[in-house]
């Protein structure tokens, strides 16, 4: 079955309609299907055949946008990158993708010289240096690849996820229908579009013909904050770090947004406390607590707005076409309460990691994704996820989920945002260690009045041993903690 990914998410828009804006300009889906042309036209030009990777080094654009489409339209791979990476680092995953286009923003060029000469390079300005391409016939079966993501596996080592047409396709159709998307939406685009949440972003927008914002300056929050009032986005999608910033270092709370219809939380355990905070703030807007990896395409499940009080802490259950399943060791569903590992199966589901035959057999078995994320269920079959299997400690011989513990201790409001990690203790086996970032970085103290918090609400062994003041936690540049840069910083 022929069906390309890019052109089913161009299929919907008027083209008069404006599919994407940022601070300085907007541009119509008529305004894509030009820049798409082209595109496909300096591929084939340079002899460009299906199943041939490209790199795409940009930051969130007009240009990433019509790259990302186009190669994929004329059934080519993309493989999209990360700006801020390494030389070292692209050039690691350059060994393994063997690229022969890529497609990058001028202003990033240099720093990838050595690395982009060996092969045919597209930039912002000279995208339209080759003619237009009018016979833009399908060019891809819905099994073949369109994308590789790139991820870190359990060694911490970038693996390519191995994204299909189909898988591109039926996560973007489940969201839609999750989110009741339509062409009157608009969402603001704070993620980057190489990471598979913000991919997502794009996707469903595109695909029922409504808009994308983009805006670059989250370390403003301020100026986010009013572009988005400005904007009249109705929709708002930010990973756990957004919202922590935007709830404990903004005046959020004080502002409205008559327009905003909806907001969607991925990317990581957001604590009920902030959900909390976030409901109050935004009394009038939907919050969507949703799952996902990048190994489904992007999204796995949601907790609708009207469970947040009932299954609070949930993940709640599969999106339209996805179960979930909660597994013990022997591949049986485990009973509500019992802690199981996380296993998926749908279209979305990748086909598996890009030259990575171990870590694809570990993850993708029997035709499921595992996940990797440890949970629970309760009676009506609602997911509540206890941590990452990697991000546990062990103390006095019990497995503690540091997700947990910081969901504890962002109860404390003067907290920004905290991670936790375990550190060696001759008594405990490991000792929880508090990386914290106070609201105020003038507030003296906070680490023993944290730390008398705690005490009257936790049992002792999880009180943290030390309770380390930062001005910032490390982070990717999709917003996710690195922790560990923090087991670094301590000498694991």
């Amino acid at each position: 079955m022929r069906a390309n990914a890019a052109t089913f998410l161009l299929s919907v828009g008027r083209p008069d309609a404006v599919a994407l804006r940022d601070e300085r300009a907007a541009w119509t889906y008529a305004d894509l299907a030009k820049g798409v042309s082209h595109v496909v036209g300096h591929l084939r030009e340079a002899g460009g055949v299906e199943g041939d990777r490209v790199i795409l080094l940009a930051d969130n654009s007009f240009f990433w946008v019509v790259s990302y489409l186009g190669i994929m339209r004329a059934g080519l791979i993309c493989v999209p990158l990360s700006p801020t990476m390494s030389p070292d680092e692209t050039r690691a995953i350059l060994e393994t993708t063997v690229p022969r286009f890529g497609f990058v923003e001028t202003r990033h060029c240099p720093r990838h010289a050595q690395i982009l000469a060996s092969m045919h390079v597209v930039t912002d300005q000279s995208l339209y240096d080759s003619g237009p391409v009018a016979d833009l016939e399908t060019s891809a079966h819905t099994d073949d690849l369109a994308s590789l993501m790139f991820t870190s596996g359990s060694t911490g080592t970038p693996c390519g996820v191995m994204v299909s047409h189909k898988n591109i396709i039926a996560n973007t159709s489940s969201i839609i229908e999750c989110l009741r998307l339509t062409e009157r939406d608009s969402v603001m685009a704070v993620l980057p579009f190489h990471y598979c949440f913000g991919t997502s972003l794009l996707h469903t927008h595109l695909r029922v013909g409504g808009t994308t914002v983009i805006e670059s300056r989250f370390m403003y929050p301020e100026l986010v904050l009013n572009r988005l009032a400005e904007s009249g986005c109705t929709g708002f999608a930010g990973v756990p770090s957004h919202f922590q910033i935007l709830l404990r270092n903004s005046n959020l709370a004080a502002r409205t947004f008559p327009s905003l219809r909806y907001v969607q939380q991925a990317g990581g355990f957001l604590p009920p406390a902030i959900v909390d905070e976030l409901r109050a703030a935004l009394p009038a807007t939907q919050v969507f607590i949703m799952y996902g990896q990048t190994e489904a395409t992007a999204r796995l499940s949601s907790l609708p707005p009207e469970y947040l009080d009932d299954k609070r802490g949930s993940i709640g259950k599969g999106i339209p076409g996805v179960r979930l399943r909660v597994l013990d060791n022997t591949g049986a569903d485990v009973r509500p309460g019992v802690v199981g590992e996380i296993t998926a199966e749908g279209d979305n589901i990748a086909r598996g990691y890009w030259n990575a035959p171990q870590e694809s057999a570990a993850h993708f078995r029997d035709g499921r994704l595992y996940t990797g994320d440890l949970a629970t269920v309760d009676d009506d079959g609602f997911i509540y996820i206890i941590g990452r299997e990697k991000d546990f400690l062990k103390c006095r011989g019990e497995r503690i989920s540091c997700q947990r513990i910081e969901a504890q201790l962002l109860e404390y409001p003067d907290l920004r945002e905290v991670a936790v990690v375990g550190m060696p203790d001759d008594v405990l086996g490991e000792a929880v260690k508090a990386f914290i970032v106070p609201r105020d970085p003038r507030n003296e103290g906070i680490a023993e009045r944290l730390r008398e918090f705690c005490r009257q609400r936790m049992p002792g062994h999880l009180i943290p041993r030390e309770i380390v003041t930062v001005p910032e936690l490390p982070k990717s540049n999709s917003g996710k903690v690195l922790k560990r840069e923090l087991l670094a910083v301590q000498g694991r």
